[in-house]
């Protein structure tokens, strides 16, 4: 009897086994990830590719440009299609996304995460997240180490055209600075430049709370005295002082670091995530001849000031529950891996969302280290967007609004950002 017993118990076991590892081979899935080509989402694309083909999955790459992503992304989420089981998520869009996005609360690893960058931008009506990070993404003042020394980097504007000017009639350099002014592309010119003077979009500066935006009556600071002060800066490094190419005023992001990478700029303030293409010997002639520092800061502001946000991955509502649950493993595993997002870091210098692995990083790393100085230290720290579904709207309001002050005479500017002052508040009050 005990042996028939056993018998049963061994064959009932196998048979179960079977079923386990039938059900396992049955559901390989072919995952999609919808991205922008860029060195950080390779990278961590790669972390997840690696997963997928120890588990028996696949990855299916879809890369598009930065400047349909959204509007395409978007158009497939609203609609209910799958064309997608993985997006790069943005903290720009991250309120307009939060109704379509599956959550990920239940991710393996969100417990590893600086959870205040999750919390500002990427939070459902319910209070659950919609993203899992996959880098650290802000802006840095990177400076070329054979032109200038760490010592003698500019603290103020000021300071940025005087040095860019002595670089440029020594002969050393075309450009003192090279940026972009593009809409999408604010961040390297206009808004660090904003934040550098006490400065924002919106009133009160720094301010990311909606309900104490509000109440504010979402007030723009377009046409205010510090705002005023950044065009003017502009208009005098294009014009002026001559450290910035005329046709910065249309530059994109990739039009800016190509400059930089050619050598022909100085300085430049672009994401941490792109140190390694400036950093690579086959695509950039300052390889190895570039390092980080502080934001310069303008005439209102007197001590340092950064920004932090997060890239991240995001899970359509539309996605098949099958299809649903690898992309969350393949994210957790991403999350998990120690290794590969020490090797995110040093293939792109962007800071990889696990803090575990900031302490190894902190340790052994001498970039990380200066990042940790100029950015994850200093006491003010802000968000780069605002989180409201009229972001984009807002946004666009304003950029067409300094580029239209900077593209004119001088002494129009403070009429132009007055006219443009009623466009950004009737963009903001939208918001419900």
């Amino acid at each position: 009897m005990a042996n028939w017993a056993g018998n049963l118990r061994t064959a009932a076991a196998a048979g179960v086994l079977s079923l386990v590892l039938g059900a396992g081979a049955a559901s390989a899935a072919e995952i999609k990830i919808g991205y922008m080509k860029h060195p950080i989402q390779d990278a961590s694309i790669a972390i997840m590719e690696k997963w997928a083909a120890k588990n028996g999955h696949t990855v299916v790459k879809i890369p598009m440009a930065y400047e349909i992503f959204m509007e395409k992304v978007t158009a497939t989420l609203t609609s209910g299609g799958e064309q997608y089981d993985i997006i790069w998520h943005n903290d720009d869009w991250g309120q307009l996304w939060k109704n379509w996005l599956s959550t990920t609360d239940d991710v393996a690893g969100m417990n590893s995460i600086q959870k205040q960058t999750v919390d500002v931008a990427f939070l459902n009506d319910d209070g659950k997240p919609t993203v899992v990070p996959m880098a650290h993404t802000f802006g840095v003042f990177y400076y070329r180490t054979d032109l200038i020394d760490e010592k003698d980097l500019p603290k103020t504007w000021e300071e940025l055209s005087t040095v860019s000017q002595k670089l440029q009639k020594d002969g050393k350099v075309k450009w003192g600075y090279v940026g972009s002014m593009a809409m999408n592309h604010s961040w390297f010119t206009w808004f660090w430049t904003n934040w550098t003077n006490n400065c924002d979009v919106l009133a009160p500066a720094y301010e990311r709370d909606n309900k104490k935006l509000a109440p504010n009556g979402w007030k723009p600071m377009i046409a205010e005295k510090c705002s005023q002060q950044v065009v003017e800066y502009w208009w005098d490094a294009i014009n002026k002082t001559k450290i910035s190419p005329p046709a910065m005023i249309s530059y994109t992001r990739n039009d800016a670091n190509a400059i930089f990478q050619a050598g022909d700029a100085a300085f430049t303030v672009a994401d941490l995530t792109l140190y390694g293409q400036f950093n690579d010997p086959k695509k950039s002639k300052v390889s190895g001849k570039i390092n980080i520092g502080f934001l310069p800061l303008g005439p209102e502001r007197k001590e340092p000031v950064a920004w932090n946000d997060i890239w991240g991955w995001a899970i359509p509502k539309g996605v098949p529950d099958a299809r649903k649950q690898v992309a969350k493993q393949m994210l957790g595993a991403m999350l998990q891996d120690k290794e590969g997002q020490i090797e995110l870091w040093k293939a792109t210098g962007g800071p990889p969302p696990n803090q575990e692995v900031w302490k190894t990083l902190t340790e052994t790393d001498p970039l990380f280290r200066r990042a940790d100085e100029v950015v994850f230290k200093v006491k003010q720290v802000i968000a780069g967007a605002y989180y409201t579904p009229e972001w984009p709207a807002i946004h666009k309001a304003y950029n067409d609004g300094v580029v239209g002050a900077l593209n004119g005479k001088r002494e129009d500017i403070a009429k132009k950002l007055q006219e443009a002052a009623p466009l950004v508040n009737a963009a903001a009050a939208k918001t419900k």
